[in-house]
């Protein structure tokens, strides 16, 4: 490959795009759209100075604007390579100098710089986000620099496919459903698949139960309790005392057993959704050790799923209850967990790079074998 040659027809295929006016006209859609989802949502979470607005604001826009590139980039880069063959401009290419893998790599660039266009729209608005408060430079940097891998991500899942199918219609959909697969996908399958695994947990309890004393000569059976609004003894009570007060034992182990579902087992179906990679690998932030944007929610959600149900539970209800014993905030529930962005995000590579691969083997010349009716020149 030649850097010369991929900057050539990179460059070509920007100029083609930005020459149409739909593209200006979609780009001023999504900075409208920007607007009011920031607008928004300051007003929902209120621009007091010593809240949380910056940070949760930030994580919404950067949020929306993966959302826009995942909807978009289909479209701009599902008929990189079928559609100038269709076209019958992609033999000219191939007569030249230009390798396979140059003209890959190159449609793969303008591709990538495209859909980072809406990243540059939103560059204002997630500074505004920035300047409000609550956003560390860490989350500023590690989001701007996962969403723009996950951008190219998308974008050569588009070009990989439009190299393998023949026509360009069938490539942009086929790259929809398989970006539909990793962002809608996942979550249905991680339900479903969670609703499908149980274990059976064994609760054991026991509280305290009241004893009334029997030594007491004719209690009248109203002198046992107090009725609703009574604060003052009957006249029949025994000795004009008042109510008898009962006294306070520890009743009896009562064992039960119930079925939970368990996400331990696939929560690894989340792994390679682009937005769980996004909250995943973001840094975190909490105020009282609870997460403070959108990032810090998502995380705890899929650390969360890492977590085995608990076989037994026991709840005595004669010991002493402390408040604090026993919580687990999200934060050490974070810390006490395995980050799963790498894993997923190699996925995404992999499936990637397997799709560009193949579609060097459909695209290289001379061609063995080709469609039914395709266009060559």
């Amino acid at each position: 490959m030649n850097a010369a040659r991929i900057g050539v027809i990179a460059r070509l295929e920007l100029t083609q795009r930005v020459r149409s006016v739909a593209w200006y006209v979609l780009l001023g859609v999504f900075a409208v759209l920007l607007v009011a989802v920031t607008a928004l949502s300051f007003s929902a979470t209120g621009m007091a100075p010593d809240d949380t607005a910056g940070a949760t604001v930030f994580s919404i826009v950067v949020y929306f604007v993966l959302l826009l590139v995942v909807l978009v980039s289909p479209t701009l880069s599902g008929n990189a390579i079928n559609g100038d063959r269709d076209a019958a401009t992609l033999a000219p290419v191939q007569v030249t100098l230009a390798t396979t893998g140059d003209i890959l790599v190159g449609k793969l660039l303008a591709a990538w710089v495209t859909g980072l266009a809406f990243l540059a729209v939103a560059v204002p608005f997630l500074v505004l986000a920035t300047v409000s408060g609550g956003v560390s430079i860490a989350v500023l940097l590690v989001s701007l620099l996962v969403l723009v891998v996950e951008v190219g991500v998308v974008a050569a899942i588009g070009v990989g496919l439009s190299g393998i199918l023949a026509r360009p219609l069938f490539s942009v959909a086929v790259t929809y459903l398989t970006v539909a697969a990793l962002v809608l996908g996942t979550p249905i399958a991680f339900g479903l698949a969670t609703a499908a695994s149980h274990t059976t947990v064994e609760s054991r309890s026991r509280n305290l139960e009241p004893v009334y004393p029997t030594d007491v000569p004719t209690v009248a059976p109203e002198c046992m309790t107090a009725a609703p609004g009574q604060t003052e003894p009957l006249p029949q009570c025994t000795g004009g005392s008042g109510f008898i007060e009962p006294q306070y034992v520890c009743g009896e182990w009562t064992t039960s057993e119930y079925r939970t579902t368990r996400s331990d087992h696939v929560w690894w179906l989340l792994a390679a959704n682009p937005f769980i990679v996004l909250a995943d690998a973001t840094p975190s932030q909490f105020v009282d050790g609870y997460p403070r944007d959108l990032f810090g929610s998502i995380k705890v959600f899929i650390r969360s799923a890492q977590l085995s149900p608990e076989v037994r539970s026991e709840y005595d209800g004669c010991a002493v209850q402390n408040s604090s014993d026993g919580v687990i905030t999200s934060e050490d529930r974070i810390e006490g967990t395995t980050p799963s962005w790498f894993v997923g995000l190699a996925v995404q590579i992999a499936l990637a790079a397997l799709l560009l691969w193949r579609a060097a083997v459909r695209t290289r010349t001379p061609a063995k074998r080709m469609p039914p009716g395709t266009r060559i020149a």
